[in-house]
């Protein structure tokens, strides 16, 4: 399928240079796309601005996406300790990297990273959970002690960067239902869901098992199993 056609991006930014949606408390704009070679294989970056947290958010395409159904896409929150540094104490670099690995082998799909560190309590707050855990707490202990709800993201800048792309339908790369729940309240058609589950380490096995048992997430698929076979 190669990339998103000149023409076709050229659409994307005429459309975006006066989008206006209405007074909606959340609105993204779409910036700017560009190429993006990678050791994943061949990406476009496409930049987006949202109204709601003043930052700047991305997607990153392979293949055509546009008007296209069942999408395969993952939606990843930044991690700057686990995406950057490589920390061992959770599993969003390696959920990272293996959704683009995948992604890249497909003939379109894309992965939207949105800047919500920590869950969406920040970098300071969320180095503050982690000295409460060095201390014994689980992740959602931690998170409540500071005034937090477990998971404070809000999907609402997902789905609109899936409709400034007009992507119809998606098949969800996640472990987490709520993520799903979520996007589909924002009007995003879900069509199916692919695992992507992380063998633990010894630094976040227990952090993976709080996720499953106090957070929902499904976390019991084995790791011989086809997880691009196994929709739910």
């Amino acid at each position: 399928m190669g990339s998103i056609p000149k023409e076709t991006v050229d659409r994307l930014l005429a459309e975006n240079r006066t989008h206006d949606c209405g007074g909606a408390a959340t609105c993204v704009r779409l910036e700017a796309i560009a190429d993006l070679p990678t050791r994943f294989g061949t990406y476009q970056a496409v930049a987006f601005w949202n109204n709601h947290d003043q930052k700047e958010h991305a997607a990153f395409v392979h293949g055509d996406v546009v008007d296209r159904e069942s999408i395969p896409v993952r939606v990843h929150s930044e991690c700057l300790t686990g995406d950057a540094i490589g920390s061992l104490r959770c599993d969003c670099r390696d959920q990272l990297t293996e959704s683009l690995r995948r992604i890249g082998q497909m003939e379109a799909g894309l992965v939207i990273y949105l800047r919500q560190e920590g869950r969406g309590i920040g970098f300071a707050n969320k180095i503050r959970a982690y000295r409460l855990q060095d201390d014994g707490y689980d992740t959602v202990q931690a998170n409540l002690m500071l005034g937090f709800r477990p998971d404070e993201r809000d999907y609402a800048m997902a789905a609109h960067i899936l409709g400034s792309l007009h992507v119809r339908s998606i098949e969800l790369m996640t472990n987490n239902p709520q993520k799903v729940a979520d996007l589909t309240r924002h009007g995003v058609r879900v069509v199916g869901r692919i695992p992507l589950v992380i063998p633990p380490n010894e630094h976040n096995e227990a952090y993976l098992e709080t996720k499953r048992k106090r957070m929902g997430h499904l976390l019991d698929v084995e790791q011989g199993d086809d997880p691009m076979s196994d929709p739910a």
